[in-house]
């Protein structure tokens, strides 16, 4: 299935290799956000407060972001005792029928909120997805992952901060 959303990709113009991680010199504050989780309940930025966040947008339509979702479990699943926090964050346009079928179907072990445009925007997100923000333990912006979280990248950028 990997492979597959990798051809997608690559037949969309999204070339993973030219986008790949923007690390920022200067971490910047991560946008504050109040949103709602699949559940109806609101869910806020500061509720992860002293973890490492990887905050992950995806889109319903987004074969890469689906194919990528499998991974996020599993980095969930082993370094969540670290303080690791995966988020998944809907890009619009999305049902909230389809979005609850999709992390049924996947297990996702995950908290899912229902993103904004205007949220996405804050956070710098464009049309690729999906974009992974890294956030560090005092909430600031350490890496925007463009396409795939590769392996590498989350021994390079994550990883480090989890020490």
């Amino acid at each position: 299935m990997r492979q597959i959303a990798l051809l997608i990709s690559a037949l969309l113009g999204v070339a993973l290799s030219t986008f790949g991680q923007q690390a920022t010199n200067q971490p910047e504050p991560a946008p504050a956000f109040e949103l709602k989780n699949l559940k109806g309940r609101t869910v806020r930025l500061s509720d992860y407060t002293g973890k490492i966040v990887l905050l992950n947008f995806w889109a319903t339509w987004c074969a890469p972001c689906r194919a990528e979702m499998p991974d996020l479990v599993k980095l969930q699943n082993e370094y969540q005792s670290k303080g690791l926090q995966v988020v998944g964050m809907t890009y619009p346009d999305y049902t909230r029928a389809r979005v609850r079928s999709i992390a049924w179907r996947l297990r996702l072990n995950y908290p899912i909120l229902l993103g904004t445009r205007e949220l996405a925007e804050k956070y710098g997100v464009s049309e690729v997805l999906p974009t992974t923000i890294v956030i560090d333990r005092d909430g600031r912006i350490r890496a925007r992952i463009l396409g795939l979280l590769e392996p590498d990248e989350f021994e390079q950028i994550v990883k480090p901060l989890l020490r």
